[in-house]
Parts: structure tokens; C-alpha cells; sequence
């Protein structure tokens, strides 16, 4: 993979879950139970039925939220803020990955469908929170979520981002499917490569491989 297919890059943008930390931190486990949780509470449903529900809004509308809203008008900061409450305790700070993100040129940035703050808890455990210009979260789309390009627009417009110097790197390989068709170059991060027209790479290893974009 040629450091020269990034030369243009000037703008780095990252998702956070299972991005910016390892899959097998198992925080959207965390995530998930507290969403089926409070959809138990909020649609007087049993546990199973939540779960379903869970799993076909995050299928159909790219987040348990935006199906939540779209059918039921949920308030999206409440419910936000009750998933969110987990346990950070076993994230450790990541050197290697501190220092190929501090070595990139340019703006650098995340976006993630998860809440602002939300981001900003996990940076700091992963001592990254120094290192980014900005750090977006699904309510500054207008909780508009990733895949839809409205949303990857709505961030990018807020940031003054051009997609054609642009780069993102993205846990879930449908999420790179608009950054593609705006003129990114896309990075699928995960332990699994998910072939496709729309992903210029895969890495399993986050850090090793912004490591080779400084090598070349």
C-alpha cells in the first residue's frame, strides 16, 4: 500500500467505535444491552422483541436512534445519554496509534454516530484527546446517521471539508460506501476485509497502518 495514494490527503477523518479502539474492547456490547434496555422501558416490550427491534432499526436506518425516531418520535438526547453510560475502565492509551495519528498532515477529525461526548470520554482513555481539531457526533448531523450521505455532508459542510482531499477510515463497510461516491480515499478498519467497489483498503491494525503511511 503506497504512503502516494494518501499524498493529497489533507483531511483525516476516523470513526470512533471499534475504530479508534480494538473490537475486542467489546464497548458496544456495553452499548447494545443498554439500548435494548431502554427500548424495553420506552415501548413496554420484552426483552427479545427489544432486541429484534434493536438489531432491524440499526439494519434499516443505520442506527437504533434514527429508527427510534423515525417511527416512535423518540427524543434523541435522553435516550443518547442513558446508552452511553458504560464502563471505560479497560481502555488503555494506545501509543502506536497516538503516533500515527499525530503524524498525519493536515486537519484530523471524528465523526462517529455514537454523541460528542460519548467520543470524548473514549479519546481520553485512549489518551488521543489532544489530537483532534474536531470531534462530531450524530447530533451535530442533525441525527442524521452514517451510512446516509446527508449526514457525512451535514459534518463535512460544518467543517469546511473537501471529500476530494480527503480520507476516512471506518469500522463498518457500508459507512464508506458515501465517503467513495464524494471522492475519498476509504479505509475499512476491521479484523475481517469486506471486499468491495467502494474500499480502497483494509487493516486490521490501525496504528501498524498509519505506521506504513509515514514510511511509506
Amino acid at each position: 500500500m503506497p504512503a502516494n495514494m494518501f499524498s493529497h490527503v489533507a483531511h483525516w477523518v476516523f470513526d470512533l467505535d471499534n475504530t479508534l479502539y480494538p473490537p475486542s474492547a467489546r464497548l458496544f456490547d456495553q452499548i447494545e444491552a443498554r439500548m435494548t434496555a431502554w427500548v424495553m422501558a420506552a415501548l413496554k416490550l420484552e426483552r427479545a422483541e427489544a432486541d429484534r427491534l434493536r438489531r432491524h432499526y440499526w439494519q434499516i436506518y443505520g442506527t437504533t436512534l434514527a429508527g427510534l425516531m423515525h417511527e416512535h418520535g423518540v427524543d434523541p438526547a435522553p435516550y443518547l445519554a442513558e446508552v452511553h453510560k458504560i464502563d471505560l475502565g479497560h481502555l488503555t492509551p494506545d501509543p502506536a496509534l497516538r503516533a500515527g495519528i499525530a503524524a498525519l498532515p493536515g486537519r484530523r477529525i471524528v465523526h462517529t454516530n455514537g454523541s460528542a461526548p460519548h467520543a470524548e470520554r473514549v479519546l481520553a482513555a485512549r489518551g488521543l484527546s489532544d489530537l483532534f481539531d474536531a470531534v462530531y457526533g450524530v447530533e451535530h448531523a442533525g441525527f442524521r446517521p452514517k451510512p446516509e450521505r446527508a449526514a457525512f455532508e451535514a459534518i463535512f459542510a460544518a467543517d469546511g471539508l473537501d471529500p476530494a482531499n480527503g480520507a476516512m477510515f471506518e469500522d463498518d463497510a457500508r459507512n464508506l460506501a458515501a465517503p467513495h461516491a464524494m471522492g475519498m480515499r476509504t479505509v475499512h478498519v476491521a479484523p475481517a476485509p469486506a471486499p468491495a467497489p467502494h474500499i480502497h483498503h483494509h487493516t486490521a491494525d490501525l496504528a501498524g497502518f498509519l505506521a506504513h503511511l509515514r514510511t511509506g
